[in-house]
């Protein structure tokens, strides 16, 4: 097996290249937010060709292991890991390659910055981003896990943005234009944090072998659920 596990190494190396990658990425989105720079967004968005590139040797590494090896067991789960966490990580570049695209048409509302909390929400999705990577270079299945918890958090502040983003519109109709695009900016974050989630679950997967993207539930539960 030592062939098999180096690999595996190699592969899982790549994936926390691409982490490098995509945290720098998120960092200059959201820096390219704050600040309404252009030009730093323009460089997020060709940045993403590096990320694109290395989602397919990512892949290629992986079914030649599964080609070539044939893997099993806990060598399995660990492809199996890879594979689905860089399809998060590719997933994540390409939603913050859209942020950056909309930075500059915010530029006309003074009223986003002040009365929304965007900012705060993209902040917290770079730390439940961070988080995942931490969760994944670590091999630590516990901090993994309270990735899960920090997204609920993430999907509360996107509720609450859409309701001020409803009431700006309503006070302020010249604005609605600009506020429309950070609808889409806060639903492009909230599922940026979405991905970070599915990549802490691709973690406790290959550590436990327990896979809860979907969580069992009894028969009571769902009882209630369909005649609620």
């Amino acid at each position: 097996m030592p062939m098999l596990d180096a690999a595996i190494e190699d592969v899982f190396s790549l994936v926390g290249t691409m982490f490098d990658h995509v945290d720098e990425q998120l960092a200059d989105t959201v820096n390219a937010l704050f600040t309404q720079d252009t030009q730093l967004a323009w460089r997020v968005r060709t940045a993403d060709r590096t990320i694109d590139a290395l989602e397919l040797e990512i892949d290629q590494a992986c079914e030649t292991i599964l080609e070539d090896k044939h893997p099993e067991g806990a060598h399995l789960r660990r492809v199996i890991a890879a594979m689905r966490i860089n399809a998060d990580l590719e997933r994540i570049g390409d939603l913050s390659k859209n942020v950056a695209k909309r930075v500059g048409l915010l530029h006309t509302s003074r009223l986003w910055q002040s009365e929304t909390q965007i900012l705060d929400m993209a902040d917290t999705v770079r730390v439940i981003v961070r988080q995942a990577r931490n969760a994944f270079v670590e091999c630590d299945r516990l901090k993994a896990r309270q990735v899960l918890a920090l997204d609920r958090r993430i999907d509360r502040a996107y509720r609450d943005i859409v309701d001020i983003i409803i009431g700006l519109c309503q006070a302020h109709p010249q604005e609605a234009p600009a506020l429309v695009h950070l609808v889409a900016l806060s639903k492009a974050m909230e599922r940026i944090a979405d991905h970070a989630k599915s990549i802490a679950r691709s973690v406790v997967y290959y550590i436990e072998g327990v896979d809860i993207r979907h969580p069992r539930r009894g028969p009571q539960t769902m009882t209630s659920e369909l005649t609620s």
